[in-house]
C-alpha cells in the first residue's frame, strides 16, 4: 500500500515555537531571585533527559542529517547543564560567610568547605 505522508504545517511549528518562547521569558523573568537555585536544578534534571534523547538521536541509524542535529542538541544540552552548575555553585556561595573558617559553621548552620 502506498500511503501519502502527512505534510508538515510549518507556520504552525514556528507559530507554537515562537509562543512558548515568550511565555517562558514571561514565567523566568518573575522568578524570585531566592527561586533561581532551586529553577536552576530543575532545568538542569529537563536538560538530562535532553542529552538522553540526544544521544539516542546521535548514534541511532538516521540519515547523516538528522544524526548530525542530534549531535548540536547533544552538544547544547551539556553545554546547559555544565553552565547551569557553574551558576548554581556560583550562587551558593555567595550565601557562605567569609569570615567563618573553614569546617565550621557559617550563619545557616552549614560547614564551609
Amino acid at each position: 500500500m502506498n500511503e501519502a505522508t502527512p505534510a508538515l504545517d510549518y507556520w504552525s511549528m514556528l507559530f507554537v515555537f515562537v509562543l512558548s518562547t515568550f511565555i517562558g521569558l514571561g514565567v523566568i523573568r518573575r522568578v524570585s531571585r531566592l527561586l533561581h537555585t532551586p529553577l536552576m536544578s530543575l532545568t538542569n534534571a529537563i536538560s538530562a533527559i535532553a542529552v538522553v534523547g540526544a544521544i539516542l538521536v546521535a548514534g541511532g541509524e538516521f540519515p547523516l542529517e538528522i544524526r548530525v542535529l542530534g549531535a548540536i542538541a547533544l552538544f547544547a544540552s551539556v553545554t546547559n547543564i555544565v553552565s547551569g552548575f557553574l551558576i548554581t555553585d556560583r550562587m551558593l556561595k555567595m550565601f557562605k560567610d567569609p569570615r567563618a573558617p573553614r569546617g565550621q559553621p557559617s550563619k545557616n548552620g552549614e560547614a564551609a568547605k
